[in-house]
């Protein structure tokens, strides 16, 4: 009897083993076939220049009609002219039809990568110490690629969200002068991507140099980027008869005046939020500046010490940087025309105008036309950040990320956000990603991000957008 008690106990104890070992099973291949959808992005070259959306478009509409999603609730567009900037739509229907839909927003292109720079294929996914490496790994394929996840998850499943999802990844975000998908949907399809607010990318955790989660940021503002054309002209002439009057002269003196040029330190309710959260975790000296920017914002002292941080510039003000330069015809000729395009990037609310009528102050050359070659998008607002958005991350932060608080930031950079928030879609950037204090070198060579906070992230959107989902 004892014996057969034994073998009982025995069996009972492999089924429960066997048991673990299937649902360890089911996650790695979850996780398997979240990591072959991140790999077919990535290398799905999507650069403007020679890559293909709408192939990582039609890629992913594959993935989630094998899900089971009907053709109805999937449609790849490409808007006319553009055949190989399209993006792709998806649904999964909610059960209340009074609840607002909850929209997942990603985009499906990167920047040029050149292969003759890169240390590694930019359009190979390759895994190596601990992080994965290529162009789009963290910017923005990460996300693209959890949605995606996130639906066929769902699917299988068999979740019933009570607000409906609906999923747009879009092309031309990474390219001033491009299409740009979500504005194009915004414009011409806003009832397809209609919601009561969106989630999309634009913020991310940040690591220290030893790998140690410092906070978790919620994009609540961000920046207005545009560029502005400098051009100086002459009739120009002969090398071996110069002149003081030249153009390349009156056109690096303009640039190096706006170079030196700080615009008036600016706080609104995001980056006071961000000022105060950091304050609480940044060194003394730091934290302190932090605090007497946050009441005197003309504290020259205390903003000169938050300036020596790059990343904290920023957040303060606009700011203007010269990105490319052009100039002369002949190498032995005068030059008749030199051009330097200045990329700024402007404080929420800021009007494009009031930035133009500084740099033509500051470049003090009448010499010097300054113009804006083209108008992308609306000056960006902020949105605020309500408790119905800001609990859910923290309750998900608290538990996954012990120790690293949610900080509300306002983004120097620029998101597709600049399309939905005027068309009324309030738009978050929440991501659970975890990034080096490069940043992952997002746009720069050898962009890469740690396996681990990819993983992490993929858990963090997915709990978090059926939190959002059943509110």
């Amino acid at each position: 009897m004892k014996r057969i008690r034994c073998l009982t106990a025995l069996a009972v104890m492999e089924m429960l083993v066997g048991s673990k070992q299937g649902y360890a099973q089911s996650g790695d291949r979850e996780l398997q076939r979240f990591r072959e959808i991140y790999k077919e992005l990535v290398e799905t070259n999507t650069t403007l220049s020679a890559g293909d959306c709408t192939l990582a478009a039609k890629r992913m509409s594959a993935r989630l009609k094998t899900a089971g999603y009907p053709d109805a609730d999937l449609r790849v567009f490409v808007p006319d002219g553009h055949p190989k900037e399209g993006g792709l739509l998806a649904v999964l229907h909610g059960s209340d039809p009074k609840a607002k839909a909850i929209l997942l927003l990603g985009h499906l292109d990167v920047v040029e990568a050149k292969r003759e720079d890169w240390t590694r294929d930019p359009f190979t996914l390759i895994e190596e110490n601990g992080y994965f490496y290529g162009r789009g790994t963290f910017d923005d394929k990460a996300q693209v690629a959890v949605w995606v996840d996130n639906l066929v998850r769902f699917r299988e499943e068999g979740f019933k969200p009570k607000r409906t999802l609906k999923l747009a990844l879009t092309c031309g975000e990474e390219t001033s002068g491009a299409l740009n998908g979500a504005g194009w949907l915004a414009t011409h399809e806003r009832d397809a991507i209609d919601a009561e607010f969106a989630i999309n990318e634009g913020s991310w955790g940040d690591l220290d140099a030893q790998g140690h989660r410092i906070s978790l940021g919620v994009l609540a503002a961000e920046k207005t980027s545009q560029n502005f054309v400098l051009e100086a002209t002459n009739p120009g002439g002969h090398s071996s008869l110069p002149v003081p009057d030249n153009a390349i002269y009156h056109l690096v003196r303009a640039v190096d005046r706006i170079s030196r040029y700080e615009f008036p330190v600016q706080l609104d309710d995001a980056n006071r939020a961000q000022l105060a959260g950091l304050s609480k975790i940044a060194d003394a000296k730091s934290g302190a500046a932090m605090l007497a920017v946050l009441k005197n914002p003309e504290d020259a002292q205390s903003v000169a010490v938050l300036d020596q941080n790059p990343k904290w510039h920023a957040i303060l003000r606009t700011t203007c940087v010269a990105t490319m330069l052009s100039a002369g015809h002949a190498t032995n000729a005068l030059p008749q025309r030199a051009t330097a395009n200045i990329n700024c990037r402007i404080f929420p609310g800021v009007s494009r105008d009031a930035v133009l009528a500084q740099l033509i102050e500051v470049a003090a050359d009448p010499g010097v036309k300054i113009t804006i070659p083209e108008v992308r998008g609306p000056v960006a607002k902020p949105t605020p950040l309500t408790p119905q958005i800001l609990k859910p991350v923290e309750k998900l932060a608290d538990e996954m990320f012990p120790g690293a608080p949610v900080i509300p930031i306002l983004q120097p950079g620029a998101t597709d956000a600049q399309f939905l928030i005027p068309a009324g879609i309030p738009t978050y950037g929440i991501s659970g990603f975890f990034a080096d204090p490069d940043t992952g070198n997002i746009h720069g060579l050898n962009e890469r991000i740690r396996v681990k906070s990819l993983h992490e992230g993929r858990t963090f959107l997915y709990r978090l957008v059926k939190l959002y989902a059943d509110q």
